[in-house]
């Protein structure tokens, strides 16, 4: 069963958390943006939420099992289909990309999920996955502190490691990663490569 009971409970406290960390916020959506294909590319976010970030990025399609958050996400424009991330609502090849944002942790079958997004992008299409890496300083703080929390009690967090061995076993390839929120430097940098960033993205071709 897909985790969606804190986001049906909880969707402002969702949406408040996004307006009392701007920055945070624009780093995570400006390392995602770095990756994106161009603009006239077919995208759909997995796991879309309230649209916080297919609609800055421009991505009108998007999959959502919360129906709290698929409200809040159709009411920014998106066309939200219910579902989950392991078995899309979609036809074979039919996005030049498909991007996931904090949804990993959420999911009941990572490699399933990264199976369905394989199946639905055209050859040469790309998946998009960012992610808190647990092996960060702030990732091993929001494991230990999970319990807390109204969002991650459930969640389960992946290491860098992790996804791309992952994403390799379901047959994508060529990868290009940038991360983001870094000890020590500015909330707005963004490098190359993973290790340093409590947040990452993973861009991976079919």
């Amino acid at each position: 069963m897909p985790k969606i009971e804190p986001f049906e409970k909880y969707s402002d406290a969702y949406d408040e958390w996004f307006d009392k960390n701007p920055n945070v916020y624009e780093a995570e959506l400006e390392a995602i943006r770095q990756l994106i294909p161009s603009p006239k590319a077919n995208g759909v976010e997995i796991g879309v939420g309230s649209g916080k970030f297919a609609v800055p990025l421009g991505i009108e399609i998007g999959v959502e099992p919360s129906e709290k958050m698929a409200i809040k996400a159709k009411k920014q424009g998106v066309r939200v289909f219910f579902g989950v991330a392991e078995d899309l609502p979609f036809s074979d090849g039919e996005f030049d990309f498909v991007l996931m944002v904090t949804t990993i942790c959420f999911v009941d079958d990572v490699i399933k999920s990264f199976r369905e997004a394989f199946r639905v992008l055209k050859p040469g299409g790309c998946i998009i996955v960012g992610f808190l890496d647990k092996e960060s300083e702030l990732g091993r703080q929001y494991a230990e502190n999970r319990g807390k929390s109204k969002f991650y009690k459930e969640a389960t967090f992946f290491s860098t490691q992790e996804v791309l061995k992952y994403l390799k076993e379901v047959g994508f390839g060529a990868v290009k990663i940038k991360q983001t929120l870094i000890p020590g430097e500015s909330q707005e940098t963004i490098l190359d490569d993973f290790g340093k960033g409590a947040f990452v993205v993973i861009r991976s071709t079919k």
